[in-house]
């Protein structure tokens, strides 16, 4: 519904118009106004009162229209039919004929001209009446004024003509009640018509309220309570007595008809609207009965939740099953792309060295023949691939790429020790290229909560592209170490440096090129193994990246973590069993793992595995090391097999100090020169424990004990000192001994240090592009997640 004031603007320039007219102007007019169509005049009507209405009418809407269209032209698409849907009388004009027989032909003179309808719109919204004639005052009060009434002016050939130029005129004659379909306000003595959809009958006066219904106006008590019809129009709200019931339909103004079955009728209707099933609309309809349409809905939606539920699994397997076969097709595929490179380079090597003229004339024929065959099936498999890879889909494309590149970087790997030093940089010139490395150096790290110190003065680094074992007794502050490493020191005091690539800064900077694998299990039970490390990588990389090289990254995973029997197996929950605890370390490992990290902190990774998973495990991280990435790890009692797999080795003490740091290759006869051999068939990590702890006894050069371990190897790389460390120095006397055995260590140590340093520098500054990864955004995470909350649902 119209605005209260846009609607009454809406009825100025058509006030009139809606009287019957029997042309689109009066003779003499050359002029018509604007938006004014040609209506046609009842055969009751005088062609004098038609002329009359005819020239008010085309004077309001040449005057108003253009005013209307500029004020309130957004929001109507053409103010012409919008006036014309609003007050087109044509079809049925009769209660304009009967007005004017009602009033004696007075209708003319009883219609409000321009400034009193004016007069009228300027009134709409204010809480006082500002709508007063000149005949309506405190000191003369015409019958006229009251609600529901009018009068007629004496000046009727004046205001046939260009009345509407003048101010609000004098009406005082002939007053009686308004006309059916007709308004009349309170304070002027005119009528306005009222626009369709409006019921606009004669009121009836209530003996007991006083009032007339159904407009609720009361009249100046008097000999004549007679009530007239409504006092005013405006919007819905405003008026709402004035507009045709709910329930109704309303062709003219002074017409109310009910709505018949089968149809349905809203409040201002002037028709009715059928219903989609007759059945269901009753007589007298306010609006379509959609019952039977809710519930229908709540049928199908039932059907559909059922659905869901009984039949989820199968659509879960379906859906595994067609990836599996696009897999095992792509896997197929490549093999023979494998394959056929692989006899390309066997007849390659075949012709470059001559090799058939020196077979026998028995073996010549077969090994050409096995050559030829080669380049043959070389070319017919390469022909055929192509031709099969026009017709693979795109989800088996991007398994073909993946797999491929994988066999690849095996044989790559496999020539990788036959290769001169041209050989290795053409080789890595086509590999895939190095992630950007972080070296993480910590010099006098301390941590402390109160007076209690859990890491005391810790120096060292962590290099990229090397795998870094963190052993110690219980209560060392292994775990400690790995919080102050991440940057999580909140809550303790901390003391020290912790350098980035030789800069300090936030280790927070760096969190989305951090990987961090705790103790605890953090993979969904609801989930298979491929989807927990998918969903990971999906919000983990770079949103740049291409999917066929997150398949890629995926693929290489699982494959290095020895996870593709299990890769469509659930994980498991407590209630429901799932793969075994191994599996899911190596699980939680490939989560970290499929977000290509830089820094990769790893807490017991090898928990709770058995010597060839742990194995598999560390080959696994060796993998990663050779891409740059800074590996390090906590390990409790691993093989000497095991232990021998790692790069650097560090042993820390009993209230945070470090005992060794430093290459794995050089532990033993660091140890070795301070009095501490290895006995026969014992595992040289777990014994320097041992010695920590006292455990096994052992004499070491002069008056040195394993409680001195720290401070000797604080002695030996030259550190300052602690102030509550310095008193054990007197118990040293062999201090001469013990540095020229450390300054051998160092020597070895430095060589390799110095020949890594160089290429990890020049790499560190080769990259500034740390913090550029752009991971997926919030609303694309949410999409994810959503859609892994809908899988694990439906489980």
């Amino acid at each position: 519904m119209l605005p209260a004031r846009l609607a009454a603007v809406l009825l100025l320039p058509l006030v009139l118009a809606l009287l019957p007219a029997g042309g689109r102007c009066q003779q003499g007019d050359d002029n018509p106004g604007p938006g004014v169509r040609d209506r046609a005049l009842p055969p009751s009507a005088s062609s004098a009162v038609t002329a009359a209405l005819m020239a008010r009418m085309d004077t309001v809407s040449r005057e108003l229209v253009d005013e209307v269209q500029s004020k309130y032209g957004f929001c109507m698409s053409s103010v012409n039919n919008d006036i014309d849907q609003t007050f087109d009388f044509t079809s049925d004009p009769s209660f304009i004929s009967e007005c004017n027989e009602q009033t004696q032909g007075r209708l003319v003179e009883m219609m409000c001209n321009k400034a009193e309808i004016e007069l009228y719109l300027s009134s709409l919204g204010s809480k006082s009446i500002v709508r007063i004639s000149r005949d309506c005052n405190q000191f003369s009060w015409a019958p006229g004024c009251q609600s529901g009434w009018a009068c007629s002016t004496p000046e009727a050939n004046s205001l046939a003509n260009n009345s509407f130029e003048n101010p609000v005129l004098s009406r005082a004659e002939n007053c009686r009640p308004c006309c059916p379909g007709f308004f009349c306000p309170r304070g002027l003595t005119c009528m306005m018509p009222c626009p369709l959809g409006a019921y606009c009958p004669l009121g009836t006066l209530n003996k007991t309220t006083n009032l007339c219904d159904p407009y609720s106006y009361q009249i100046t008590p008097g000999s004549n309570q007679t009530c007239g019809s409504a006092d005013s129009w405006a919007d819905v709200i405003t008026t709402n007595d004035v507009f045709c019931p709910p329930g109704h339909h309303c062709p003219t103004t002074t017409q109310k008809l009910n709505c018949s079955k089968g149809s349905y009728c809203r409040k201002g209707a002037t028709g009715e609207n059928k219903c989609r099933w007759k059945s269901k609309c009753k007589e007298n309809s306010e609006k379509e009965e959609i019952a039977l349409f809710g519930g229908i809905l709540i049928v199908v939606l039932i059907v559909i939740l059922l659905l869901v539920y009984n039949c989820s699994d199968q659509f879960i397997a379906v859906r595994a099953k067609i990836l599996s076969k696009s897999r095992k097709k792509a896997a197929k595929i490549a093999q023979e792309s494998a394959t056929a490179r692989k006899r390309w380079k066997l007849a390659k090597e075949l012709v470059l060295r001559h090799e058939v003229e020196m077979y026998d004339s028995s073996a010549a024929p077969e090994e050409l023949a096995t050559s030829s065959d080669g380049i043959l099936h070389a070319d017919k498999g390469n022909g055929k691939r192509s031709k099969n890879c026009r017709k693979l889909n795109v989800r088996t494309e991007r398994f073909r790429r993946a797999y491929s590149q994988i066999d690849k970087e095996r044989a790559l790997q496999l020539d990788k020790d036959k290769l001169t030093l041209s050989g290795i940089v053409s080789r890595a010139a086509e590999n895939r290229p190095q992630r950007p490395m972080l070296e993480v150096a910590f010099k006098g790290l301390t941590l402390s909560i109160g007076k209690k110190k859990l890491l005391q003065c810790v120096t060292g680094k962590l290099s990229p592209g090397r795998i870094t074992a963190i052993m110690g007794p219980s209560g060392a502050g292994k775990t400690t170490f790995l919080n102050a490493v991440l940057g999580k020191t909140s809550g303790y005091k901390k003391d020290g440096l912790v350098l980035v690539n030789g800069k300090s800064g936030s280790m927070q900077s760096y969190k989305k090129i951090i990987g961090f694998v705790p103790q605890d299990d953090i993979v969904h039970g609801n989930l298979t193994v491929e989807e927990n490390l998918w969903f990971s990588g999906r919000c983990r990389l770079s949103k740049s990246m291409s999917k066929a090289d997150k398949v890629l990254i995926l693929e290489r995973v699982i494959g290095s973590l020895g996870l593709q029997e299990i890769r469509n197996s659930l994980v498991g929950t407590v209630e429901k069993r799932g793969i075994s605890g191994g599996q899911r370390k190596r699980v939680n490992v490939g989560i970290e793992m499929v977000m290509e990290p830089s820094l990769l902190i790893l807490d017991e990774p090898t928990t709770g595995l058995d010597s060839a998973s742990s194995q598999q495990l560390l080959r696994a991280l060796r993998h990663e090391a050779s891409q740059g990435v800074n590996v390090c790890a906590v390990i409790h009692q691993p093989s000497y097999t095991l232990f021998n797999m790692f790069d650097d080795f560090v042993l820390l003490a009993r209230g945070g100090l470090i005992a060794y740091h430093g290459p794995i290759s050089e532990v033993e006869n660091y140890f070795s020169g301070l009095g501490i051999k290895v006995p026969d068939r014992e595992n040289p990590p777990d014994y320097y424990i041992d010695i920590l702890e006292g455990i096994a006894k052992t004499k070491m050069r002069g008056h040195a004990t394993p409680k001195h371990l720290p401070l000797l190897w604080i002695l030996h790389n030259g550190y300052e000192v602690p102030e509550d460390m310095r008193k054990d120095l007197e118990e040293i006397n062999m201090m001469h001994e013990l540095y020229t055995v450390g300054s051998i260590t160092r020597e070895l140590s430095s060589v390799e240090q110095t020949e890594s340093k160089d290429s990890v520098h020049q790499n560190v500054s080769q990259r500034n592009d740390l913090l550029n990864r752009k991971t997926p955004g919030v609303l694309a995470q949410y999409r994810y997640y959503l859609g892994r909350v809908a899988k694990q649902r439906l489980r």
